[in-house]
This record gives structure tokens, C-alpha cells and sequence, in this order.
């Protein structure tokens, strides 16, 4: 098995509730026996747009669903109960990844369970590709607070992949009309990158590192 299989498991956790029950959370590489939280999942991720009031790029079962038979899936569970969700895809020739679709499940929050699930995401994905660049589009302060940390910096659209199978994941978004007005140059999101190849990197870790500590 290895290593990043096991990494975060068997993390117990406090719940929120009167009584304090502990809880344990598996963090894991997905497979094809997780399809069934699939529907789950998506509606989780929904959901959370409509209260965020933010636009979401949709994806289909059968396209999640892949993910997790292929290894680029990391998914959260408290037993057999679905608590965290995210994966990864390779763009450009594998010149890009992006670590997509991090969403975990309203009773689980507040736990540290998404930054558990990006740290595994970003593992997973240096090890299939250490030589890619790693980006991100998100609208969520606490995923570029997450980024941050993991070395990413904010970048203009024009950095990001021009591959042109990833830009129409943004056509189900709600916000997609503004990337197509601005020509991809800027929308509602953020983008942030990752590059292994960046001098500046190990610095800017370090200072992010001790910010977090400082916070």
C-alpha cells in the first residue's frame, strides 16, 4: 500500500455537538468501490454554491465517478458516512494539474477535514506529475489561504493552461458569461499557481508557514 494511502488516516476528531463524541476520519486515495457517495458528492457541492451564492463548474456522475477509478480522487469518510471530497486532472500535455472540487460535507466542517483533504490532493498530484505546474481558480478564501500555504501565488489567467478541455469545465459555472466578456483575461474567481520550478518557492513557503504560526 502506499504510503499517501494512509497518510491522514485514522485521525480521531471532535464533533460539535453537547456530548463531544469522538469521531474517526479516513482521508484516502478514492477507487472504484466509492462510487456509491458519487450523488452525494454533487449534491454537497451544489448546495454549497447556492449558500455561498457563487458560481461552481458542474460535473457528472460518470465524470467523478472516473476520477476515483483512475487515482485521482481523494475522498473523506467517518465510517461509511461521506464527509470530504476532491480530485485531481492533468492538462496541456501534463504541463498542468489542478487540484478540483474540494468540498466537505456541512456535518463535518470546522474539523481541519479540507485542508486534510488539499494536503493529499497536492500529494497525490506531485507525485503523478512532480515536474507540472499545480493551478487553481477558486472564489473560497479559505482555499487560497490553503494554497498560499502550500506555495501557490496569485497569477493572472493568462498563466493558467490554454487547454482549451479544461476552460469549458467553466461553462456550467453561473459566472461564465463574464470570462467569456473579458476574454478569459479575469472573472469572479482567483488564479493561483504552483510552480516546482520557481526559485522563489522554498522562501515564500517558509513565510507562509510562519504567518500561519503567527495566526
Amino acid at each position: 500500500m502506499p504510503l499517501y494511502h494512509i497518510l491522514y488516516k485514522r485521525k480521531k476528531l471532535r464533533t460539535n455537538n453537547k456530548m463531544e463524541q469522538e469521531i474517526e476520519i479516513d482521508v484516502m486515495i478514492a477507487d472504484a468501490s466509492h462510487e456509491v457517495y458519487v450523488d452525494t458528492i454533487l449534491d454537497t457541492i451544489e448546495s454549497a454554491a447556492k449558500v455561498r451564492g457563487t458560481g461552481i463548474a458542474k460535473r457528472t456522475h460518470e465524470y467523478v465517478a472516473q476520477k476515483m477509478k483512475e487515482g485521482k480522487a481523494v475522498i473523506a469518510l467517518a465510517g461509511n458516512e461521506f464527509a470530504g471530497f476532491s480530485y485531481i486532472e492533468s492538462w496541456g500535455n501534463k504541463q498542468y494539474v489542478t487540484t478540483s472540487g474540494l468540498i466537505v460535507h456541512p456535518n463535518f466542517r470546522g474539523l481541519g477535514i479540507a485542508k486534510r483533504i488539499k494536503d493529499m490532493t497536492f500529494q497525490l498530484a506531485r507525485m503523478r506529475w512532480p515536474k507540472a505546474k499545480i493551478f487553481s481558480l477558486t472564489s473560497g478564501a479559505a482555499v487560497m489561504k490553503m494554497n498560499t500555504e502550500l506555495g501557490y501565488v496569485p497569477v493572472t489567467f493568462s498563466d493558467l493552461t490554454d487547454d482549451e478541455a479544461f476552460w469549458r469545465g467553466c461553462n456550467g459555472c453561473v459566472n461564465h458569461d463574464i470570462l467569456e466578456r473579458t476574454e478569459r483575461k479575469y472573472c469572479i474567481c482567483t488564479a493561483m499557481l504552483f510552480d516546482p520550478a520557481d526559485p522563489h518557492r522554498a522562501q515564500r513557503e517558509r513565510e507562509a508557514r510562519n504567518q500561519t504560526k503567527k495566526d
